[in-house]
């Protein structure tokens, strides 16, 4: 569903939010990693940024599970005002960070090894902008991964916008992936 009204950041962090606590988000999750796992784009990758979803995020942790003996897999992990990328599989520890995401215990590596980026949001748009939750983490991670690097959304379609507020140092991502499209951003610039 596309919103045809414009709200501040503030705004529609709140309203996504909100909106996000009426959805089947296990549901949506399944249909949103059967679209990543399909991809010609996830299949070719090797090195893979996934996130630990927050309560009421899309969840794509189980990719990891199961394609741990073909992919190697990476979670972000808060270091002072940046994100450290390091590597993650099941068996890995994992911690609490300050934001009560799970981080894992694994030493980083370099982000330049990163092919394909499964990006968190609260909300999007087909040209690929995203809204976070403000802290502005990703905006100081995204510009480290090569141009070569696929950039993913996974979003809830209900939380899919005609545009989301975006600045000049804002990296849009190459695909949003909802439960009902892959929508390839170039399409939209």
């Amino acid at each position: 569903m596309l919103y045809n009204f414009a709200m501040n950041k503030i705004e529609l962090r709140k309203f996504s939010k909100e909106l996000r606590k009426k959805f089947d988000t296990a549901e949506i999750s399944g249909m949103i990693i059967s679209k990543i796992e399909n991809s010609e784009e996830f299949q070719r990758s090797q090195n893979v940024l996934l996130f630990y979803p927050k309560e009421y995020e899309i969840n794509v942790i189980e990719l990891c599970a199961k394609y741990e003996k073909e992919k190697n897999f990476y979670l972000p992990k808060v270091v002072g005002k940046n994100l450290a990328v390091c590597p993650y599989d099941c068996s890995v520890d994992t911690e609490i960070s300050e934001f009560n995401i799970k981080e894992p215990c694994t030493l980083p590596v370099n982000p330049e090894i990163i092919d394909y980026a499964v990006i968190p949001c609260l909300c999007a748009d087909k040209r690929g902008y995203r809204t976070g939750y403000g802290g502005g983490f990703y905006d100081r991670f995204l510009p480290l991964l090569t141009k070569n690097c696929i950039k993913v959304v996974p979003v809830a379609s209900s939380l899919l916008f005609d545009k989301v507020p975006n600045e000049p140092h804002d990296v849009p991502a190459d695909f949003v992936i909802t439960e009902k499209e892959i929508i390839n951003c170039k399409n939209y610039c």
